[in-house]
């Protein structure tokens, strides 16, 4: 077994929800759902290994994350947890599942694919130079609307988000700002080598029996809606909803939609996150 120590963000109290970022990422920018859960859930958010806090320089690959969150969950004594995840996060929690059913009560997932695939457009030295413009200028002055027009619909932006408003690159310049920069090269080598034989492949996904809630962007070009669709399904307690006019970071652009549809799921669900 290989371990590593990560750094865990943790808040609230109650029944235990780990909260799993995805790439580029860290536990700071799952804060649109730890700030909401954390009053009435104990939210456990880790950088992962390679990423925020969890610096690391040496290679690993992406299966090392399961072995990483056991030692999360035996650390702070959890010996069954509601997981969420967002894009690579949703892929780590649908493996951990699979592999621990015993410790899962229940997936709340995001963005996310069993079999990801994409339909990103080839891009340019344009896309590439305003995307930089726009991510200094946003981190400088947040949700500045000239520089949201000007260069952020030009830029690489337009292809994660589709609600260009003040409030959503608000919350790009808070967390995925940092969580690019602090984004390791090892990291990347992982999920390049976890990518390169085809897409990441969840194995024996269809025996996942615990509810599952499965959110997707309509205009998702990283990971579409129709490959979370296509994992919902072969779910067998799972239920799914595709956003229309949304794209990636679909939690920043409709956070009160997500959030209260979360909620509902829940309410639904109590199995999920009830001790018994």
């Amino acid at each position: 077994m290989n371990r590593f120590s990560l750094k865990v963000w943790i808040d609230g109290s109650g029944y235990p929800i780990l909260c799993l970022h995805g790439h580029p990422g860290s536990g700071r920018s799952m804060s649109v759902f730890t700030e909401h859960f954390a009053q009435r859930f104990y939210t456990i958010s880790p950088d992962l290994r390679g990423y925020g806090q969890s610096k690391t320089r040496e290679n690993f690959v992406m299966l090392d994350h399961l072995d990483d969150l056991q030692g999360v969950l035996d650390q702070y004594g959890i010996d069954r947890c509601l997981i969420l995840g967002w894009s690579l996060g949703g892929i780590i929690a649908l493996e951990l599942a699979a592999r621990f059913p015993d410790r899962v009560s229940g997936l709340i997932l995001i963005a996310t694919s069993a079999r990801p695939w994409g339909d990103h457009p080839k891009i340019s030295f344009q896309d590439n130079l305003f995307t930089a413009i726009a991510g200094i200028l946003n981190a400088v002055r947040p949700g500045w609307q000239w520089n949201i027009d000007t260069f952020a619909k030009r830029s690489l932006f337009r292809y994660l988000v589709r609600h260009h408003t003040p409030a959503t690159y608000r919350y790009i310049a808070s967390d995925a700002m940092y969580a690019f920069l602090k984004t390791s090269l090892a990291a990347n080598r992982a999920l390049n080598a976890a990518l390169s034989p085809g897409y990441y492949r969840v194995q024996n996904f269809e025996d996942i029996s615990c509810p599952v809630l499965m959110l997707a962007g309509e205009h998702d070009r990283h990971i579409t809606a129709i490959s979370s669709v296509e994992t919902a399904k072969n779910l067998p307690n799972c239920e799914y909803k595709v956003y229309p006019n949304t794209a990636h970071l679909l939690p920043w652009e409709i956070p009160e939609t997500i959030l209260d549809d979360i909620d509902q799921w829940l309410d639904r669900h109590p199995e999920s996150w009830r001790r018994s």
